[in-house]
């Protein structure tokens, strides 16, 4: 069993940054491929970013790319996403995955844990 925690969320102005963490509980975290989801009220899930547990390879929604940055130290059991130059349709809630498959790093139905989330709230 993997609990997961996220962290970071927050009110931010457009063009602002934040970083989010996810902590997991047991060591074998490092071992999943990561994922970070987001949800904006009366939108589906939608995939953001993910990261490998090896030789770490990322991949990132194209409405994110170039903007978030996903990373992880297993060391710490904990997983990143700095977001910069938001904006405000990056208002959702996110959510952090550890995922059954590297396969199925973009589909959120494939997570064997999920956090509970954190509010990200972009300004105009």
């Amino acid at each position: 069993q993997v609990q997961l925690v996220e962290s970071g969320g927050g009110l931010v102005q457009a063009g602002g940054s934040l970083r989010l963490s996810c902590a997991a509980s047991a060591r074998t975290f490092s071992y999943y491929t990561m994922s970070w989801f987001r949800q904006a009220p009366g939108k589906e899930r939608e995939f953001v970013a993910a990261i490998s547990w090896s030789v770490p390879r990322t991949y990132y929604a194209d409405s994110v790319k170039g903007r978030f940055t996903i990373s992880r130290d297993n060391a710490k059991n904990t997983v990143y996403l700095q977001m910069n130059s938001l904006k405000p349709e990056d208002t959702a809630i996110y959510f952090c995955a550890a995922l059954s498959s590297p396969l199925y790093y973009s589909d959120p139905n494939h997570a064997a844990y999920r956090g509970q989330g954190t509010q990200v709230t972009v300004s105009s």
